[in-house]
């Protein structure tokens, strides 16, 4: 009781001045660790319990999430993201997938023009990328997944990704997705960006120290007709629960649909084998190859992977998706990841099951998405139906009936309602840290120095502004209530202190206690390497030039004072001579042969089935 009476008595001052929603009960503000081997007591650091009705997560609407508004490329999507499907109703998030034809901007990298494109199903993908990471701790996603268990198509998703990468924005991907790795290997070097092997590391990145973005999927659920799958138990409807990091396996990797060869795989990952909650080995998913030419960029990404059997109930129901993190040692050993279904295990990865790649469990920064899309490469017919091109999905074209699972157009509109998000971390532990730019994993400077990488056409920013207030209002209710916002006599909302929004429907979440790099004000130059050499060079050109500029300025006075000798003797009666000559010489702004830089190439890839290609 003086436990839960000390609670009670910190919840206001955590609520206002944290990440934590001021709706998540106090009952909730901690919790336990399941693996028996962790008795660190857990505090509440991130919550959204979405009660707040009529929230929209449009850029710049949101603290928390950014609800994005583009084309997906990934995966042979067939979606396009509206941030007009992902709203807060009926308490919950709901993210909606609809039948709706969208036309949209599209590149073609072969002709190097533009050209309209077109798809015909609209979805949304929510993220926390740059505004709320961390790194280390437990989060849990309280979710009722959407559409039937039986038809396939929808991929409901909710997951993590490293701050450096940009989920759809594939050129952020790019040499970055899904690398954990901190060994100078020369075979790597090309392919991974932020190499251990680099000496120099600018944008305020650490000197030798491998840097990328790996992917733990908490939950991605597979539907369709419950048919006996090869060399497996498991039967759709399932969820996968999966890392994914680089590099990978090279020689000898698995076959889709086999059990791997003892020795040329991972060992020692922990499945739950009980009968009624069992989980097994995903066959149907051990990673991409990464294309590049030439192809000592070409780099292997593998995917552990674990299924486990779900029921009707999680399509009708809220479920708990929850998965606890350990980042490793500084050195890199140690950590772990476990996945848990409703508190049941489903599937644990430890730091030494990784030692047949040198890979590491994270300890990158990484931020929350949440997702419905809609992929040929996901439920679909596969392979191809004999006599059918696969190469149209629309409902109701007659042509594209063959490629289209059974009772796929009739699964429109389908929900997925997620009724909270909760981050917790062990307290008083070093590893645990909060913030999109920790001081041992800076990211800001990396992300400002290629942000071309992490918007979208027509974007001027990748992340604008979150604004607060100014909505348009009749009342106070439009704009949350007394408690949260008035509406002014002018016709607009202004937010109280603690929430923002356009219409102050938000909490404003900051971080308390945040990890944050001393980057924001320095480029990386203290870290730019430069030879002795050059060093001795660039201080004997200095006082060389130093010396003749104090030369010069010597002979230009000398020069002055003879001239305003000879001014004195000729006109000494004269106080307007020269008083209106006072132009002098063209300014560095207004110079009119100063030029901009030229611009630089810009080269997309397509990531097609989790493989990032040229779309040349």
């Amino acid at each position: 009781m003086k436990f839960i009476s000390f609670l009670a008595f910190l919840a206001p001052q955590i609520l206002q001045a944290s990440w934590v929603d001021p709706d998540t009960s106090i009952h909730a503000q901690t919790t336990r660790s399941l693996y028996g081997k962790d008795s660190r007591p857990y505090q509440l650091v991130f919550s959204d319990e979405f009660e707040q009705e009529g929230r929209t997560f449009q850029d710049g609407s949101d603290p928390r999430w950014t609800a994005i508004h583009k084309n997906d490329y990934t995966n042979l999507a067939l979606h396009f993201y509206s941030n007009q499907n992902a709203k807060t109703e009926d308490g919950v998030l709901r993210i909606s997938t609809e039948r709706k034809e969208n036309v949209y901007r599209a590149f073609n990298e072969k002709t190097k023009k533009f050209y309209a494109d077109k798809k015909y199903i609209q979805s949304a993908m929510m993220q926390s990328w740059n505004k709320f990471c961390f790194t280390g701790g437990i989060v849990e996603f309280s979710a009722k997944l959407p559409g039937s268990p039986r038809v396939g198509g929808l991929w409901p998703a909710l997951w993590m990704l490293g701050n450096l990468a940009r989920a759809t924005y594939v050129g952020s991907s790019n040499y970055i997705w899904p690398y954990s790795y901190n060994q100078c290997d020369p075979s790597n070097r090309l392919s991974q960006e932020i190499s251990a092997c680099l000496k120099v590391n600018h944008y305020g990145l650490e000197a030798f120290r491998g840097r990328g973005a790996p992917e733990i999927d908490v939950i991605e659920a597979m539907q369709g007709d419950p048919e006996k799958l090869p060399n497996t138990n498991i039967r759709r409807p399932y969820q996968s629960a999966s890392f994914q990091v680089a590099p990978g396996v090279e020689r000898d990797r698995p076959v889709l649909g086999l059990t791997p060869k003892e020795g040329h795989w991972y060992t020692g990952m922990e499945y739950n084998n009980h009968n009624l909650t069992k989980s097994e080995l995903n066959p149907f998913f051990y990673g991409v190859t990464l294309v590049h030419e030439p192809k000592a960029y070409t780099y292997q990404a593998d995917a552990l992977s674990a299924n486990l059997g779900l029921n009707s109930s999680h399509y009708t129901k809220q479920h708990i998706y929850r998965v606890e993190w350990e980042p490793p040692e500084e050195s890199g050993t140690g950590g772990y990841i476990r996945w848990y279904t409703d508190d049941v295990f489903v599937y644990g990865i430890s730091g030494s099951n990784l030692n047949i790649t040198g890979t590491e469990i994270p300890s990158e920064a990484m931020y929350l998405l949440m997702n419905t899309a809609v992929a040929s490469s996901w439920g679909f017919p596969a392979p191809c139906p004999e006599g059918c091109t696969c190469e149209c999905f629309e409902c109701g074209n007659p042509d594209c009936a063959c490629a289209l699972p059974t009772g796929y157009c009739e699964n429109f509109p389908a929900f997925f309602d997620i009724d909270y998000v909760r981050v917790y971390q062990a307290v008083g532990e070093d590893k645990h840290t909060l913030g999109c730019s920790p001081k041992n994993r800076p990211t800001n400077l990396f992300i400002k120095g290629h942000r071309k990488r992490y918007m979208d056409i027509g974007d001027k920013a990748p992340l604008q502004p979150v604004t607060a207030g100014g909505a348009e209002c009749h009342t106070n209710k439009d704009c949350g209530g007394h408690a949260q916002g008035e509406c002014s006599s002018l016709g607009f909302c202004v937010c109280g202190k603690h929430y923002t929004g356009p219409s102050c429907l938000a909490h404003a979440g900051f971080f308390e206690g945040e990890s944050v790099s001393e980057e924001e004000t320095s480029f990386g130059w203290e870290k730019l390497y430069m030879p002795k050499s050059l060093i001795v060079s660039v201080v004997v050109l200095s006082i060389f030039f130093c010396f003749s500029t104090c030369l010069a300025l010597r002979d230009k006075l000398r020069g002055r004072r003879f001239r305003y000798k000879r001014i004195g003797q000729s006109h000494r009666h004269s106080h307007k001579s020269n008083n209106h000559n006072n132009n002098g010489p063209q300014t560095y702004q207004d110079a009119s042969d100063y030029a901009l830089p030229p611009k630089q190439k810009v080269i997309t890839y397509c990531l097609i089935d989790k493989r990032l290609v040229d779309k040349d």
